[in-house]
């Protein structure tokens, strides 16, 4: 299904007459029939309830934002029930259509989530149900709902409708309108030129002109005192290099009764836009603490609250706090502010440090890590057709494929379309379902099995020599658990527990490669809460009997960006511990690369702690999101060469390429025309760059030597006789790989 990529544009009442054309796009015809109802109700119906022409209603109050008419809803019995249009054969397939609806609430609430939906029917018969756009709408004025969307395959039936408010509140439309979206012209790379990467905009940071340029937020009191550690937090050497240390002066922040109380700073003329910023800090809390305390860099930019790092302090010692942001339109003011403790618990707040972070400068480094891990030295040894060492041949080395894993999401609608199909068979050599594998998606209703879209995903897969994660057995996330699922009483729980893992691994034993065990159980606790702590150990030891040749995993986000302190690795590493003492088989770390703002200490930090483990790491979603494609190429790349040069990560996974199926906003690589843009052709450099190819001359021995990437080669000899041509393999391995080719 593709998520819904809605926005609003508010339309005062005032401004009754005039639509508000900024709202909606020019573009091709509108495909909707009498979309103005300016012919009563023709090509109108009620989905599942009445509707009815008004030209006013509410004493007069309510009159259409533009035209003389609008349709109201009577007699709504479920969300779903609303207004709908037929527009079976007017829609054309892998075109993008964007979508505006002018709609308003009346009824028992004030503000209701308002969403445009498209049902369609495609040849196979199997309904879709494809979120086009939400918004809250109100019943003061009429709002416009936009959204966007396209149909993979062939619809044999099309029907679009305006559904969402609570039962007892009525919906209003006013216009609707479905274009073929404009192409939007590409974005500008950012100019960086005038950055200062690596130097500090908080003012006073060392404390050297007293408290000048800090003020407390909330009525607590800032003083001075001595003692903080005087070398740079690890994550901000890493990317400082070379830096004079700290001079041991801190901010102690006291009489504090909230948690948001701390030291602040106003940045706002101090940041530029699309710059990436690194944060850094030594934090500390008092001994008033009662247990164990949170402490985060929050950064106020107008209305919205951003995270700069948080970290958890449990003793009296020093934390390294640090994180990332950017921000890409322009706030009015940004404050900066250490905050956290429980109130009445003092806190400490040393060396603060927000800087441009120079991300490229970072890839020499990365570079050599990467021809250290990822290459082998290989030697041919060529030999003529007698047997001799063959002198001077001319040898052209070149590889077809690296046989590092790079996967990608998919899903079974995706696969209509032969233009997604055909990027994912040439650029990816593993997949992953996006939601199909899902307990909530092969068993919607309880005892209606759906495994037919995953096995026409697995199909595809397994004739194009794919290999495929088996993403997830369960999800321990409430919110994520099926509500048939969240009725059973313990004992029934424990049966279809029992019945799903028992029914997929049977079906599918040693055609998936890894199994996430039980998603995200670091951020949810639904099964253990409900059936007990063994229930989690349980899940590895009988998946493991089912399918013993399947990796089993743990997998979970924020573990890698330092912004979440459920999920910092040290309680990962913690809970992976607990759960092989328990006898649980975790044979895989999953870190799913959910990340907004990258920076390359921060991730390698993490992979680092985790590495410790001796399993084998994969980031097994990997988004990035930006408004601007140059910059979310970047993000891209930071997390490809950061994952790839790491010894201890063995495969990566993007969650997803194609722009409307993708779970974020603005972190498509291919436009939903199938243009590739600025961070697809970035993944498509890197691609390429990770080809080894050589080309030179045997030498006396006959001997041909360079260092390759693991993976697929043909070589190509040629001596005064004859052309000669052989594939080879290289693995890993810490030996020369030595390669016989004869020439007979």
């Amino acid at each position: 299904m593709a998520d819904t990529q809605g926005n609003s544009c508010s339309v005062e009442s005032s401004k009754q007459k005039e639509l508000n054309s900024s709202c909606i796009a020019d573009g091709d015809e509108n495909i909707i029939l009498n979309p103005d109802f300016e012919d009563g109700l023709n090509n109108w119906s009620g989905r599942g309830c009445n509707i009815v022409l008004q030209d006013s209603m509410g004493d007069g109050k309510i009159v259409p934002l533009s035209g003389k008419h609008f349709v109201s809803t009577t007699g709504r019995t479920q969300n779903w029930h609303g207004i709908q249009q037929d527009i079976t054969g007017r829609l054309q397939r892998k075109l993008l259509y964007e979508v505006t609806a002018t709609v308003r609430i009346i009824g028992n609430v004030s503000t209701s989530d308002i969403r445009a939906t498209l049902y369609v029917q495609p040849a196979n018969g199997r309904d879709q149900y494809i979120g086009i756009g939400n918004l809250q709408a109100s019943d003061k004025d009429w709002v416009q709902l936009q959204g966007k969307f396209l149909l993979n395959g062939v619809a044999a039936k099309a029907v679009v409708y305006i559904e969402g408010p609570p039962v007892g509140t009525d919906i209003l439309l006013n216009t609707l309108v479905i274009k073929h979206a404009q192409k939007l012209p590409p974005s500008s790379p950012p100019d960086f030129a005038n950055v200062l990467y690596g130097v500090n905009i908080i003012q006073n940071s060392n404390l050297s002109d007293g408290l000048n340029g800090w003020f407390p937020l909330g009525p607590c009191n800032l003083s001075i005192a001595n003692g903080s550690p005087r070398v740079l937090p690890p994550m901000a050497r890493e990317s400082l290099g070379q830096h004079e240390p700290l001079n041991g002066s801190y901010i102690l922040v006291t009489n504090r009764t909230q948690t948001w109380m701390g030291p602040s700073q106003t940045i706002t003329d101090k940041l530029s836009l699309f710059v990436t910023y690194q944060v850094s800090a030594w934090v500390r809390v008092g001994s008033q603490r009662n247990g164990p305390q949170n402490i985060n860099i929050a950064l106020g930019v107008d209305s919205q609250w951003i995270n700069g790092g948080q970290v958890e302090a449990d003793d009296d010692r020093w934390y390294e706090v640090g994180g990332a942001f950017r921000i890409e339109k322009q706030p009015s003011r940004v404050l900066v502010y250490v905050q956290g403790p429980a109130g009445g618990v003092d806190l400490m707040v040393a060396g603060l440090q927000i800087f441009p972070v120079n991300r490229i400068a970072r890839f020499k480094h990365l570079n050599r890590q990467t021809d250290k891990v990822r290459k082998r030295d290989v030697v041919l040894k060529v030999t003529s057709s007698n047997g001799d060492a063959l002198n001077g041949a001319i040898v052209r080395v070149k590889q077809t494929q690296n046989s590092f894993p790079f996967g990608s999401c998919i899903m079974r609608t995706n696969i209509d379309n032969e233009d997604f199909v055909a990027f994912f068979l040439k650029n990816f050599n593993w997949a992953v379902f996006g939601n199909e594998l899902k307990w909530y998606w092969t068993e919607a209703q309880q005892g209606v099995l759906n495994y037919t879209d995953a096995d026409e995903l697995l199909d595809l897969c397994s004739k194009n020599g794919i290999e495929v994660r088996g993403h997830c057995i369960f999800w321990e996330v409430q919110g994520a658990v099926q509500s048939w699922v969240q009725s059973l009483s313990k004992n029934d729980l424990m049966t279809a527990v029992q019945n799903r893992i028992n029914g997929l691994l049977s079906r599918y034993k040693g055609k998936f490669r890894h199994y996430d065990v039980n998603n995200e159980m670091l951020h949810g606790s639904f099964y253990q809460d409900r059936l007990g702590k063994d229930i989690r150990p349980t899940m590895f030891k009988t998946a493991s009997q089912l399918d013993p040749s399947a990796t089993l995993f743990v997998n979970d986000y924020h573990v890698e960006d330092a912004a979440d302190v459920r999920a910092t690795p040290e309680v990962y590493i913690e809970q992976i511990l607990g759960l092989q003492d328990q006898g649980a088989p975790v044979g895989g770390i999953g870190v799913q690369g959910h990340i907004d703002y990258p920076v390359g200490p921060i991730v390698s930090s993490a992979l680092d702690k985790l590495g410790v483990l001796g399993l084998p790491i994969w980031f097994t979603e990997v988004d990035v999101s930006s408004t601007n494609e140059y910059v979310r190429a970047d993000d891209l790349e930071v997390m490809l060469r950061e994952a790839y040069a790491h010894p201890a990560v063995e495969g990566i996974m993007l969650w997803g390429f194609w722009e409307l199926f993708m779970s974020r906003n603005n972190s498509h690589l291919i436009n939903a025309e199938g243009d590739v843009n600025e961070a697809g052709k970035r993944y498509l450099a890197l691609k390429q760059e990770w080809l080894s190819h050589a080309h030179g001359h045997t030498d006396d021995q006959g001997e041909f030597k360079f260092r390759g990437f693991h993976g697929t080669y043909t070589v190509e000899v040629y001596s005064l006789k004859k052309k000669y041509s052989q594939t080879f393999t290289v693995d890993n391995g810490d030996s020369p790989l030595e390669i016989d080719v004869s020439l007979s």
